[in-house]
């Protein structure tokens, strides 16, 4: 639940746009670069604020082919991102947490389309989703990356792309989104920051001191409130599966992610977990399936559950029609009627 680069993006509007030539034109510059030996040419997002990096030099910047910046706002960010692809980079370095990955891809997008150069996460922030998912250790360095490198290990994922329903060219990408009890869980996982939980203890904090409001809450308590929801599949033009234990359309939590490994092992979506965009949603804060929430986490699933409005969901493309805010790692974003699909196909180094 960390903030972004020096500023975080609440609205579309704000993303800047460069356009699709410059991406055409980094890929040329790269495959140009490695039609004869050369060295790898690294660009590095650092944020100075991200919870591992306060105080602490930026790596391996007297080397010439690593060029290191520090942008102070979304703009800047956007502007040396373009600046990068012009260079034609080899490797993209995001040094920070989950907000940093999620601004660097959203800025990004339009920079680099489709042709998006390996990536490399360092993992500095109060929360590593995303390192999780990778396998990265929580000590992983920028040396240990370029050692990673030279042995060619690397994994692909696709990011969650949203995008409003009346502008599809404005897009935010990360990996993990929330709407409902999760973006009340958001507020309650930066108090656990504050009070020095990171990483998957905070993650463990905020579900168990959840479960416990949910499961002895009034109905005024904001931990048993429904949102206003609607979820149609885009291919088929279905509302997503749905029970009759909550108010039509409404869902008390609903979270989309491409993840395939999650915080804490746990396997909310079972135990073969498949690539691409996944749901879990939950209708009704029915008491009963919050009491056996640790167990669905960590796997267990079955009809009487989805009965009791609990269903996993795998789907290409959907359309959300959303009363609340919604939270794409660590950050929320206004009410809106959008489409979430996924983004282009990003290789990321790994140990």
């Amino acid at each position: 639940m960390e903030g972004g680069v020096h500023g975080t993006i609440y609205e579309f509007e704000a993303l800047p746009a460069l356009g699709k030539q410059v991406a055409q034109e980094s890929a040329r510059r790269r495959r140009a670069a490695n039609a004869g030996p050369a060295v790898a040419l690294v660009g590095i997002i650092r944020n100075p604020r991200s919870h591992r990096n306060k105080g602490v030099p930026a790596e391996m910047e007297d080397c010439s082919n690593i060029l290191t910046r520090t942008p102070k706002s979304r703009e800047e960010l956007h502007r040396e991102l373009a600046g990068f692809a012009q260079r034609g980079i080899d490797y993209l370095v995001v040094d920070g947490g989950d907000g940093t990955v999620r601004d660097v891809l959203s800025c990004g997008a339009e920079i680099f389309d489709e042709a998006w150069p390996t990536l490399i996460v360092l993992p500095k922030g109060k929360t590593n989703a995303l390192a999780v998912d990778l396998g990265l250790p929580t000590d992983w360095t920028l040396t240990d990356a370029m050692a990673a490198v030279r042995s060619g290990d690397t994994l692909t994922r696709r990011p969650l792309r949203i995008r409003r329903s009346d502008d599809t060219a404005m897009a935010i990408q990360g990996f993990i989104m929330g709407t409902g009890v999760y973006s009340h869980a958001t507020q309650v996982g930066q108090e656990a920051h504050r009070r020095g939980a990171f990483n998957s203890l905070a993650v463990g904090v905020t579900v168990l001191w959840g479960i416990i409001q949910a499961l002895f809450g009034g109905s005024r308590n904001p931990w048993r409130k429904a949102t206003r929801t609607r979820l149609t599949d885009r291919q088929t033009r279905q509302d997503l599966p749905r029970s009759r234990r909550a108010a039509r359309d409404e869902r008390y939590l609903t979270i989309a992610t491409t993840f395939e490994r999650f915080p804490l092992g746990a396997r909310p979506f079972g135990r073969d977990v498949a690539p691409g965009l996944k749901l879990a949603l939950i209708d009704a804060p029915v008491r009963w399936v919050v009491a056996l929430l640790p167990l669905v986490i960590f796997g267990i699933y079955g009809r009487l559950l989805k009965r009791a409005g609990l269903h996993r969901v795998h789907a290409s493309e959907v359309e959300m029609d959303l009363d609340g805010t919604f939270v794409l790692d660590g950050e929320s974003f206004p009410a809106g009627h959008y489409i979430i699909d996924e983004g282009p196909l990003l290789t990321f180094v790994v140990p």
